[in-house]
């Protein structure tokens, strides 16, 4: 027989037990007793459950990886970071960046991620004010960024042992990351946008929300670790039941540490 949870009971698990413990039992005879109570199910193990049946998707909170001190690279192992940003506007001759997260990490010849071993997030207030538009995309209000002040020596030292930069939508990223902070125009770059063959691993699109939520993951974080949680997304692999024939999307844009992919050759 069917059974559907009451969703306007204020315990269906409840209800689910008081239905599963008299199921079968005669007509005027007392329900068995319960020795144990099952009202407390661990978030996980009800997960795995609707996982199990394809009536449901489960999405997980994407949490941020642990951060590994950094250390000795081992032979074909190189340092990348990720970078995201969020600005006063798309043209970045005049605009500016309001808001900038990183995440650095070591990588092997697999492209497969070793360790993250630092983040980096900070507000500027900018000299343009940040409009109503930009605050309903980016969720930034001008008294949040009041005050505030990239350290551009900070973000130099965070990206100088960097091998390679990654962005999603590096086209847009870099010319705003490289008018910041010098440090960022040596750098070789990659694209997750235009170097992952995303058709290819079963997506119907790019847009980052859209790819996490694929993957199995909620892409919500709190002010002050949402950009440096989205820019660290990349390296996470899908949650729960994979995508048939998915692999890692590091993997397409850190395969070859070794390889010079050089200024302009990464968009």
């Amino acid at each position: 027989m069917f059974w559907q949870a009451d969703l306007f009971d204020d315990d269906p698990i409840r209800v689910m037990e008081s239905r599963t413990a008299t199921r079968g039992v005669a007509k005027g005879a007392r329900p068995r007793s319960r020795t144990r109570q099952s009202r407390a199910i661990a978030p996980e193990f009800a997960a795995r459950v609707l996982e199990a049946s394809d009536d449901y998707r489960v999405l997980r909170r994407l949490r941020p990886r642990a951060v590994t001190p950094a250390r000795a690279l081992a032979p074909g192992e190189a340092i990348a970071v990720i970078v995201d940003t969020e600005t006063t506007g798309l043209d970045p001759t005049r605009d500016e960046i309001i808001e900038i997260g990183m995440v650095a990490f070591i990588y092997d010849t697999e492209g497969s991620i070793v360790h993250v071993i630092d983040t980096f997030s900070a507000l500027h207030e900018p000299t343009l004010p940040i409009s109503p538009e930009i605050t309903r995309l980016t969720g930034i209000t001008p008294d949040m960024v009041m005050g505030h002040a990239i350290d551009v020596a900070a973000v130099d030292a965070f990206i100088e042992a960097a091998d390679l930069v990654i962005a999603h939508n590096a086209a847009f990223d870099r010319p705003y990351c490289e008018r910041l902070a010098r440090g960022f125009g040596p750098k070789a770059w990659a694209c997750s946008v235009k170097e992952v063959d995303w058709a290819g691993l079963g997506y119907e699109g790019a847009k980052l929300g859209y790819l996490v939520g694929q993957c199995g993951w909620s892409s919500w974080a709190p002010r002050g670790r949402r950009l440096p949680c989205r820019a660290g997304t990349l390296g996470h692999p899908p949650a729960g039941r994979k995508r048939r024939g998915a692999a890692p999307p590091s993997r397409p844009i850190c395969s070859d540490p070794g390889a010079s992919r050089g200024r302009g050759g990464a968009l």
